[in-house]
């Protein structure tokens, strides 16, 4: 519905609307196929979210799949699930489904006793798939999908496929009045709507730019910082010794800088930030190249920047750090981080300024998740940040659709969830799950 609203005028979303509305109330229901196709599941998909085939009917009785499809209906979520028999086709079974559905979101399947989940990032990031297709493996199917919708129904994002309805028609001849009666209803009801999503759709935007403006305080900072380094170093293209390696580095290095400002100035949305940081990044290496020749030490191995501070530059050494009240995780540090923790003092800190005084960059709020993720880019920030407050938002849908992920999980090509994208999606961006153990996507990645 979404994606509708985004490129059809109102007059033309009225239309639609009375349409689909009439339509429905005319034709009634369909009936449940028998066929279990993918086709056929992502068929019944797009008009109900829950499927379970006739050949596994034992494994989740009618009842309860009525109550899970309620559930998720109320819930206005893009949640899809399918109960399969044991000797159903797994391989490449996610890629199949999702591209047959067409519909952006969360696919949960139990084929047999194995269960697993895939979902486009827009949704759920990949990370969050995992943990709660971990949480619950092992449970019997009406246990297991029951916990897995409690649980992904309040961490994810989007909203439910149009083609659903949670109407309790029983399919019979609808009167001339009540069509006519139904048709002024969702006229009016769409006017409200379409005034709705706009209103919506301002707020979004004036958040996205006030995130913007708290995140340019800092990156202005990052990129200030390593101007002054280019100022302080003592090296001159001409001078004797430099050859075409130094000089070379030093070209990358400036570079680097001049992409950096030129990337927050056009940056619009928090999620574009990723590219000013990671060409931060490449210029700091580039100077640490520089160093290394001009002193005549090896070439440094190409590490990410230092967790503390990414101003301190590349990491020397990974080391065991605690963050208060979590849990004890490795994390690339600085020569001077390095010794301060191995003598049980405090890392230098990268702060920033929050509504509650001056605090570390991965406890001040959401937006600050495109910064760190330009530096440290490539899946790991995740792990880095389990238990601080940012690690905790980068995991929820609603991070990803404000803010972009941040770490590379965030879809492409602008669908959200409910959206109908068709084979349009990136099956890298389509992820999470377990260990399926079938082959082919199911727990095999792509």
């Amino acid at each position: 519905m979404k994606s509708v609203l985004r490129t059809r005028s109102l007059p033309g979303l009225l239309a639609a609307l009375v349409l689909a509305a009439l339509t429905v109330l005319w034709v009634g229901p369909s009936p449940a196929s028998a066929a279990t196709s993918v086709s056929a599941i992502g068929e019944a998909l797009r008009e109900s979210p829950v499927y379970v085939d006739p050949a596994a009917s034992e494994q989740l009785s009618a009842a309860d799949a009525d109550t899970l499809a309620q559930q998720i209906e109320n819930a206005d979520k893009p949640l899809f699930l399918a109960v399969l028999p044991a000797d159903y086709p797994k391989q490449d079974l996610f890629t199949k489904l999702r591209t047959a559905t067409g519909i952006t979101g969360l696919y949960a399947v139990r084929v047999g006793d194995d269960f697993d989940a895939r979902a486009d990032s827009s949704v759920l990031s990949r990370a969050a798939v995992q943990n709660l297709v971990t949480t619950y493996k092992g449970e019997d199917t009406r246990a297991q999908l029951s916990d897995f919708t409690n649980s992904a129904l309040t961490n994810m994002g989007g909203s439910a496929p149009s083609g659903w309805s949670s109407s309790d028609d029983d399919g019979g001849g609808v009167s001339t009045a009540a069509l006519v009666t139904v048709g002024a209803v969702l006229v009016a009801g769409g006017a409200g709507a379409y005034t709705l999503v706009r209103r919506n759709r301002r707020r979004h935007e004036e958040e996205q730019r006030a995130a913007l403006e708290k995140l340019r305080v800092v990156v202005d900072e990052d990129i200030t910082a390593f101007g002054e380094e280019l100022d302080r170093l003592d090296f001159h293209p001409g001078e004797a010794g430099a050859d075409d390696a130094m000089r070379a580095d030093y070209e990358r290095a400036l570079d680097s800088y001049e992409q950096a400002k030129t990337f927050m100035a056009a940056a619009r949305r928090p999620e574009e930030v990723r590219a000013v940081t990671q060409a931060l990044e490449d210029g700091r290496f580039s100077l640490a190249q520089l160093a290394a020749r001009r002193e005549d030490r090896p070439l440094p191995e190409r590490r990410m920047p230092c967790f503390f501070d990414p101003r301190h530059g590349p990491s020397v050494a990974d080391a065991t750090w605690i963050p208060p009240g979590g849990a004890p995780r490795e994390v690339p540090v600085c020569a001077a981080d390095g010794t301060r923790l191995a003598d049980g003092r405090d890392p230098v800190m990268r702060e920033v300024d929050t509504d509650h005084g001056r605090r570390p960059y991965w406890d001040a709020g959401p937006a600050y998740g495109p910064w760190a993720g330009g530096y440290f880019g490539g899946g790991i920030l995740p792990g880095l940040l389990i238990g601080t407050m940012l690690g905790s938002m980068m995991a929820t849908s609603a991070y990803a659709s404000d803010y972009g992920s941040g770490y590379g999980d965030f879809g492409t090509g602008g669908y959200e969830g409910g959206d109908v994208s068709g084979a349009d999606f990136d099956s890298g961006d389509f992820g999470g799950g377990g260990d399926f153990g079938g082959g082919g996507d199911f727990g095999g990645g792509f």
